[in-house]
């Protein structure tokens, strides 16, 4: 998996990037270097009239605005538990440092549970630690047919066996979350993935819900989720999501989901 993946959202004027936090710093700075910021200015802070980058904290977000009008929102992982940005007691509010407070942020040791599901396939796990081992794990299986074409009651009967092949999957994946998070250590955070309206039907299970409280907001969108995507999840939860706006280009108040 690459550690940079673009994606482009048609009409937006914008793209997402999604960048490790051990880049993210010397992104945000070739970012201001293509943009207007002169390298000596980056190396030694921009005194007097030198252009430099715009910085703006919005609670769990800061924007990065370059000297020709491009534009880097970045979101970092977990913002849950991210720190103040604009409240530290140490008073960050330079560009190196809270791009430094960001990725310690990102690279921070915890504990985090993994729920992958797609009708008719599950992958759970327990990821600890930086980088993120995974541990406890369980991933499977359950078929579910498709839809069928014929009308009347065949129709009908198809149906009734997919609604009950469907539930039986769904229950064998929130089975499996409740044995691996549950017999593990205590959870920091959970990060959901897979298809939505799937997840979704977790929503009334009061068993899960001590986990899905924990769920972080970023959501994974992955194929169908067997081994090796679930080994590949820490790339995508741990990212700084980047919504850049090139200059010109339609500025949004809020970017659309990535």
């Amino acid at each position: 998996m690459r550690p940079c993946v673009v994606k482009n959202v048609a009409g937006s004027g914008g793209k997402w990037l999604d960048v490790s936090p051990e880049r993210f710093a010397g992104w945000v700075a070739s970012f201001g270097i293509r943009h207007g910021v002169s390298e000596s200015a980056e190396d030694s802070g921009a005194r007097g009239d030198e252009p430099a980058l715009v910085m703006a904290i919005d609670g769990d977000h800061v924007t990065f605005t370059a000297p020709d009008g491009a534009v880097a929102r970045c979101h970092p992982p977990f913002p849950e538990s991210l720190p103040a940005l604009d409240g530290s007691p140490a008073g960050v509010t330079d560009v190196t440092a809270i791009t430094a407070t960001i990725s310690a942020h990102a690279t921070a040791e915890r504990t985090v549970g993994v729920l992958l599901v797609r009708l008719g396939g599950y992958a759970v796990g327990v990821f600890t630690g930086y980088p993120p081992a995974l541990g406890d794990a369980k991933v499977g299986s359950r078929p579910v047919h498709g839809r069928s074409a014929a009308g009347g009651w065949s129709q009908h009967r198809f149906a009734r066996r997919r609604e009950k092949q469907a539930n039986e999957a769904l229950r064998a994946a929130a089975d499996a979350a409740l044995l691996i998070f549950g017999r593990g250590s205590r959870l920091d955070a959970v990060v959901l993935g897979g298809d939505k309206r799937a997840v979704a039907e977790f929503r009334d299970d009061p068993r899960l819900a001590p986990y899905l409280g924990l769920a972080t907001d970023r959501f994974l969108t992955v194929p169908d989720p067997k081994r090796a995507v679930l080994l590949g999840a820490p790339k995508l939860f741990l990212a700084v999501r980047i919504w850049l706006t090139e200059p010109g280009a339609h500025q949004t108040t809020k970017p659309p989901i990535g």
